[in-house]
């Protein structure tokens, strides 16, 4: 009798082989052939999922922006009403929130490691163009609402300088993991917002 596969969870696998292969050795070593082998499947298999290699690469940078936003939305959702919330706990809920972005452990180190890679890659493939601008835009949206209730004299500007702040922890949590601790980087985000 043969095997019955999940189409789906069969190119999550797929999606996961990928994000452990881009952040072990870079996105430049992924290729379909290179993405099988770290599923332990056969590039016919991967092919049956993936026509391409394009369709893969928009495949896995969807898949990534999906997972961190889900994981940012049920943060948010855990902390209710915010109105209830004392300006402490505020404050401390806005840089825990902040702070999913950043690579402060395993998990989140290696999603910030393949999503650099795909931003990265989506300067010259217009394939995945759509794709880190909406990442962008999200980000920016998650920093716009935890600066809602602060009192800065132009929020817009304010967006700009916590997002290039969570950017540059981001590329130095990656690039630099010894001279920057997740430790330290949380205390960068914190130091920031009580300084607004």
């Amino acid at each position: 009798m043969p095997k019955i596969v999940d189409p789906e969870s069969r190119r999550a696998d797929v999606a996961d082989a990928l994000f452990r292969l881009a952040a072990r050795e870079g996105l430049h070593r992924v290729s379909l052939r290179t993405v099988a082998a770290e599923a332990g499947l056969n590039v016919g298999s991967v092919r049956h999922y993936f026509e391409s290699q394009a369709e893969l690469m928009r495949f896995a940078m969807r898949s990534m922006i999906d997972r961190v936003s889900a994981r940012v939305r049920q943060r948010v959702e855990a902390l209710g009403d915010p109105a209830e919330l004392t300006a402490r706990e505020r404050k401390k809920a806005a840089a825990e929130l902040l702070c999913e972005l950043l690579p402060l452990d395993e998990q989140r180190r290696a999603e910030v490691t393949v999503f650099l890679e795909f931003a990265i890659a989506a300067r010259t493939d217009p394939t995945l163009a759509d794709l880190a601008r909406e990442a962008d835009e999200g980000t920016r949206a998650l920093v716009r609402r935890v600066l809602a209730a602060s009192e800065v004299d132009d929020r817009e500007l304010e967006v700009r300088r916590l997002t290039a702040l969570l950017d540059g922890l981001s590329f130095d949590g990656v690039l630099h993991p010894d001279s920057l601790t997740p430790r330290q980087a949380a205390a960068v985000v914190r130091s920031h917002l009580d300084s607004l």
